[in-house]
C-alpha cells in the first residue's frame, strides 16, 4: 500500500545538472531515513546519499560536493540535486525509505527507479 515514485531522470551532458524527486504515498504513519541509491549496468546497487528525519545527511565520496539531498516532510518527498554530472554518474537511481505504517513498523520501501544518462 506504500509506494515511492521517482521522477526527474533524463539525458544530460557532462557538467550539467538534474534534480530527482521521490514522493511517498500510502497509509504512512511516519518516515524515518530516506535515501538515493543507484545501479549502473553490471554493477551492484550503491548508496548515493541519505537523509534522516531530522535532516542529517550522508553522501558517497564519489558525489560529495556535487550532489545535495533534501526532504520535505510535509510532502513525504525527498530530492536529489545533482550538479557537475559526470559520465560515471550514469545509472538507474532508486529512492529508498524506512517508514512506519498502520500495520508495519520499520518497513523498507524502494521506488521503481529513474534513469539518469550523462553523455560525455
Amino acid at each position: 500500500q506504500v509506494q515511492l515514485v521517482e521522477s526527474g531522470g533524463g539525458l544530460v551532458q557532462a557538467g550539467g545538472s538534474l534534480r530527482l524527486s521521490c514522493a511517498a504515498s500510502g497509509r504512512i504513519v511516519s518516515i524515518n531515513d530516506m535515501g538515493w541509491y543507484r545501479q549502473a549496468p553490471g554493477k551492484q546497487r550503491e548508496l548515493v546519499a541519505a537523509i534522516t528525519s531530522g535532516g542529517s545527511t550522508n553522501y558517497a565520496d564519489s558525489v560529495k560536493g556535487r550532489f545535495t539531498i533534501s526532504r520535505d516532510n510535509a510532502k513525504n518527498t525527498v530530492y536529489l540535486q545533482m550538479n557537475s554530472l559526470k559520465s560515471e554518474d550514469t545509472a538507474v537511481y532508486y529512492c529508498n525509505a524506512d517508514l512506519v505504517t498502520a500495520r508495519e513498523r520499520y518497513l523498507e520501501v524502494w521506488g521503481q527507479g529513474t534513469l539518469v544518462t550523462v553523455s560525455s
